[in-house]
């Protein structure tokens, strides 16, 4: 069994829907991580949708099993690293995907995610299937 992984929210959400690739990937993992940025946009897909207590009862499960990364003045300081570096590359990213790459990269968790945009950031241990 490998050691840890965070999830992004599309991986999140497949896994919620049953994809099996997905489930056999974390389960090879002894801690799973929700940067509290996923947990958001989790909560909020829930909310939003059609099925909204169904789906926040099952989100909520997934995020109780995880261990929760939270935003701390060391993930701010590296964010706006981040930013910059993006920025002078050219290549911006969606805010709350820096502040996902940040929370990862500080607390040294590897990130499986399926956005393409993650593999322009320095430092952050991306993971795909």
């Amino acid at each position: 069994m490998s050691g840890k992984i965070a999830l992004d929210t599309d991986v999140s959400i497949k896994f919620l829907n049953g994809d099996k690739s997905i489930d056999i990937f974390i389960s090879k993992h002894s801690e799973v991580y929700l940067p509290a940025i996923v947990v958001g946009e989790l909560l909020f897909g829930a909310l939003n949708s059609r099925h909204a207590e169904q789906n926040l009862v099952r989100h909520k499960k997934l995020i109780q099993r995880a261990k929760i990364l939270e935003i701390t003045e060391a993930t701010a300081n590296i964010y706006a690293k981040t930013r910059l570096s993006l920025k002078k590359k050219g290549k911006p990213i969606p805010e709350n995907d820096l502040w996902i790459a940040a929370v990862c990269i500080e607390n040294k968790v590897p990130f499986l995610s399926n956005d393409e945009h993650f593999k322009d950031i320095d430092n952050l241990l991306l993971k795909n299937l």
